[in-house]
């Protein structure tokens, strides 16, 4: 099991609970005094995480490793393109169909479950390009309406592990070192990404399909940037 498995903030804390409570039972019992006192478990902070995803300049060289002609290199462009441009979770992007893409329009229709609703993106024209060029050169016939689908033979649409099993498998062949390798790491570089450019946290939760503006606010707790050039001022002059 990875170091990232017992972390403080699930399960080292649930395993430190579960042990008390059982301790717990146990003194009631009658069968040890005084052991369920001194287990303590580590304090977790509300948002004390920061959200985690490669650098700008490493989702740049991460899409543009995806190259080739194979049906299989046609098909996972299209999905990081996705993922990268968008900012969408896996299960969203393995739930698009077919109708999902309107060509005629430019628009983009993404399945936006916990907001029991649809949300319309402009059809950016490189995603687009990546879309179409797998459609027509690598998707397998299939009576499956999910745009994306597997390669090999029983044909199906594609699970979202399979997704984040991608893109953490060409994280590691470019050396890319981060705590996170999932998909969802990408959501969160875009979303840095977007922070940075200047963009109001209203505009990036509208863009990622945040339910509430809390959920954006994890991107801004700590700009780090902004913390070292506050840490350049010569505040002496202040004083």
């Amino acid at each position: 099991m990875s170091s990232d498995a017992w972390g403080r903030s699930t399960p080292l804390h649930a395993l430190a609970s579960t042990l008390r409570n059982f301790f717990r039972y146990v003194e009631g019992q009658g069968w040890a005094t005084n052991v369920a006192s001194g287990i303590e478990a580590s304090v977790v902070y509300r948002e004390e995480g920061l959200p985690l995803g490669p650098d700008w300049e490493d989702v740049q060289r991460f899409v543009a490793s995806f190259v080739g002609d194979s049906t299989i290199d046609l098909r996972n462009r299209a999905m990081i393109m996705l993922l990268v441009v968008y900012g969408l979770r896996r299960g969203e992007v393995v739930r698009l169909r077919l109708e999902d893409v309107d060509w005629c329009g430019e628009i983009l229709h993404v399945h936006r479950p916990k907001q029991r609703c649809t949300q319309q993106y402009p059809l950016v024209a490189t995603v687009g390009n990546a879309i179409l060029r797998y459609l027509k050169e690598a998707r397998p016939r299939s009576a499956h309406r999910e745009l994306f689908l597997s390669v090999e033979a029983p044909i199906r649409p594609l699970s979202p592990g399979r997704v984040s099993s991608i893109v953490r498998s060409r994280l590691a062949t470019l050396g890319i070192d981060i705590p996170r390798h999932g998909a969802h790491c990408l959501r969160h570089a875009n979303a840095r990404h977007l922070l940075d450019a200047g963009f109001a946290l209203k505009e990036i939760g509208d863009h990622l399909g945040h339910r509430s503006a809390s959920s954006t606010r994890a991107y801004a707790k700590v700009d780090l940037t902004g913390l070292r050039c506050v840490a350049e001022i010569d505040l002496g002059s202040l004083l």
